[in-house]
Formats: structure tokens, C-alpha cells, sequence
């Protein structure tokens, strides 16, 4: 495996903008603004609205208290390196060293952008997934490279192996999955992960995986790639303890990879954030090392709230596939009439008191006819909140 290009030019690259100088409002930004306007019950951004273990708050406390409150190394503070490490042995059997092979970022986030940045050059091809986490289309877009995509489609969004063998060639620099996947909830199976490891060795191309719902799996058994064989030498493995830990607003992610890719990735992310988060990382870490018990109450309290929104969704006339994992739910909104699922998601909030977000915010534009109706839920919130939004969604009906 090769790495090629400089992190100058990466790093340079992350200053630039579209050619107008602009950028445009999030999906998510809209239809919360949206949903503040009409008293609407949120349901389109993936964020709790109840706080995480007790444990893991009163760390953030105590560091605070003990006065870390500075910046930390760039590379993340030794003890959450060190339970990041610990994590990865001790759920997956796979061998790091803090030291070398781990680094904390600024969440899930800006792990994929300094991974992006780091290690692709104007016109690499970068392989996701359709639809796609939407700050992987940005991110390659700042990068300069080329942004081909392999669709998943309902009802169980798996890919087309053969589709995926013709989408991946000599100029992929970067196959990027998303396990377990946002938005659609599904996980893949052993099989696609090991076509993935077959295709980046054939073409000499770096994995990386986007896994910050790891723990949040319902119906399927989480599989991390690096832990097949062949791929740990060339796979860049991101997560993050906003989702598991119900902290999203502490923005604490990581990501774990081979030392020769880790070292541009890490110089990147100095002309990023350079350090984040210093009194949230020791609480992380006192998050990573609660007994099993906590990450199978975490997992089942989902699953319940999977299922009661999922009930609520289809008494108002939306056809549901149940999520194997994740924060979301995506229903098909046709049967109520939507041709469009942005219209149908802007006039939501007005109609039915709920906010959402269209599936055609995950997609290229010329792929958006194939989700044209249907709609995210997020399903990450407290029981009285989706009994509400189920109550109110009835409203369709009539």
C-alpha cells in the first residue's frame, strides 16, 4: 500500500471553498429552524435529549475540577488513547498502540475530514455508499477528489456486489463505509466487507470505515472491517462517544489506523482544531471502561424506542423497514402522496407537528428520483417525546 501526496497540500486544500466563497445551510439546520417555528416535535436531527451515564458526567466534572482545562496533546490525551486501545481489544480483539495507531479529534467529523484531506490528492476517487453521511460529499469536494457512490437500496439497503466491483478502480484512492450506516440503519454482511478488503488490495486503495454506532446494534452483530483478514495494514476505523455515550455535544471522536497513515492524518488535524475537548476526553475514557451491562442497556433502550416510533410511523400510513442499528428509522412516504420528499419535509412540521428529514439530502441530485419519498426519523429520544410525535403523525390521516 502506498501513501502518496503531501499533508501541505492536504492542509492547503482544507482552506478553499466552492467557487462562489459560500456555503449553504445544513438539511438538518433547516428543518430544525422549521420545526422551532411551529412548535414541532424534532425528529430530524440525531441528537438525545437526555444526558448519559452518571459516571461519565461526573468524570467531566472532576477533570474540570482538577484542572484540565488546557489544551491537550494534538493527539489526544494518554488516557483516552490508552482506552481507546483497550476498547478495541477488548470488544474486537484488535491490537493498537496508543501511542502511534490512535488519535482523538474533534468528533467522528473531523476525523473524516482530516482522513479525507490527509490522504487524497485532486482527482482520487473516493467510494461511498448511497445514500451518504452528507459531510462525506463535502469533505471530498474540498479535497478536490472525485466522489463516486454505489447505491443501497431499500428495503434492506444492501449493495450490489457487482455494482460495487465495477465502481472501484485504479484511481479509488479511498472506499469509505459507513457500518452501521446513517441513514438507512442497515449493517453489512460479512460478505460485502470482505468483497471491500478483496477490492482495496486489487487496487491498492485505503479503507475507511465510519463507526460511531458501534454499540447501538439491534438486529444484526457489528463487524468491524480492520478485523479481517488483510485489512487492519490499510483501514482507517473512526467511532466516537457522542452516540454511545449520549454526549454528542462534547464532540470526542477518534479514529484508530496503521502508524504510516495515522502521522499525515494527525498533521492535518493540527491546522484543524489542533486539540479539542480536554476535560471531556478522561470522561470518555471512564466511558469506554463501563461494564458490559451499560453497552447492553444502551443498545435495548433503542431498540424499544425503534419499535414504538416505527408502530407510530405506520399507524399514519407510512410503510416502515426496521433499522438494524443506528438512531433512525426511514419510512416511505408515498402512500400519504409525497413526490418529493424535501416538500413533503418542509411542509411537515406546519401539517403534522413533526420534523424530519428527507433521504434526498444524502444522495447526488441525479440520484434523488430513487428516494423522491422517503423521509428520516430519528428515533433517539425520550419515550413520552415519540409517544407525542406518534400521536401527532396521525394527523396525516385525516
Amino acid at each position: 500500500m502506498t501513501v502518496h501526496g503531501s499533508w501541505t497540500r492536504a492542509a492547503e486544500s482544507a482552506m478553499l471553498l466552492g467557487a462562489d466563497g459560500t456555503l449553504s445551510q445544513t438539511i438538518f439546520a433547516e428543518m430544525t429552524a422549521l420545526a422551532s417555528r411551529h412548535g414541532a416535535v424534532n425528529l430530524g436531527q440525531g441528537f438525545p435529549d437526555e444526558d448519559g451515564p452518571a459516571e461519565v458526567l461526573e468524570a467531566a466534572r472532576q477533570a474540570i475540577s482538577d484542572g484540565v482545562n488546557q489544551y491537550p496533546p494534538g493527539i489526544g490525551l494518554p488516557v483516552l488513547r490508552e482506552a481507546i486501545a483497550q476498547h478495541q481489544r477488548r470488544f474486537y480483539g484488535l491490537e493498537v498502540d496508543p501511542d502511534t495507531e490512535v488519535m482523538v479529534t474533534a468528533g467522528a467529523t473531523e476525523a473524516i475530514a482530516a482522513t479525507i484531506l490527509a490522504l487524497t490528492e485532486p482527482g482520487d476517487e473516493v467510494l461511498t455508499f448511497s445514500p451518504f453521511y452528507d459531510s462525506y460529499g463535502a469533505m471530498i469536494g474540498l479535497a478536490r477528489a472525485e466522489h463516486r457512490t454505489v447505491p443501497l437500496r431499500g428495503p434492506h439497503f444492501q449493495p450490489d456486489h457487482d455494482e460495487l466491483r465495477a465502481a472501484v478502480n485504479d484511481r479509488t484512492r479511498i472506499i469509505l463505509i459507513n457500518d452501521p450506516h446513517n441513514p438507512t440503519g442497515s449493517v453489512f454482511s460479512r460478505e460485502t466487507l470482505e468483497l471491500v478488503v478483496e477490492l482495496a488490495h486489487r487496487h491498492d486503495a485505503i479503507i475507511m470505515t465510519d463507526e460511531v454506532y458501534e454499540h447501538l446494534v439491534f438486529d444484526a452483530h457489528h463487524v468491524p472491517i480492520a478485523t479481517l483478514p488483510g485489512a487492519a495494514e490499510r483501514t482507517v476505523s473512526i467511532s466516537s462517544g457522542g452516540k454511545t455515550f449520549n454526549a454528542t455535544g462534547w464532540k470526542v471522536g477518534w479514529l484508530t489506523a496503521p502508524a504510516q497513515l495515522l502521522q499525515p492524518i494527525l498533521a492535518v488535524k493540527q491546522f484543524l482544531t489542533y486539540s479539542n475537548a480536554a476535560p471531556f476526553q478522561p470522561a470518555i475514557a471512564a466511558g469506554l471502561g463501563l461494564d458490559d451491562a451499560f453497552f447492553a442497556a444502551a443498545s435495548a433502550t433503542l431498540r424499544r424506542r425503534r419499535d414504538a416510533l416505527a408502530e407510530g410511523l405506520t399507524a399514519a400510513g407510512f410503510a416502515v423497514q426496521l433499522p438494524a442499528a443506528g438512531y433512525f428509522i426511514v419510512a416511505d412516504a408515498a402512500a400519504l402522496g409525497a413526490t418529493d420528499a424535501h416538500d413533503f419535509c418542509r411542509a411537515l412540521p406546519e401539517r403534522a407537528g413533526v420534523a424530519a428529514v428527507p433521504l434526498t439530502a444524502f444522495v447526488h441530485p441525479e440520484q434523488r428520483e430513487s428516494v423522491a419519498s422517503l423521509v428520516r426519523f430519528a428515533f433517539c429520544k425520550r419515550d413520552e417525546v415519540i409517544a407525542e410525535a406518534s400521536e401527532r403523525l396521525l394527523a396525516l390521516r385525516s
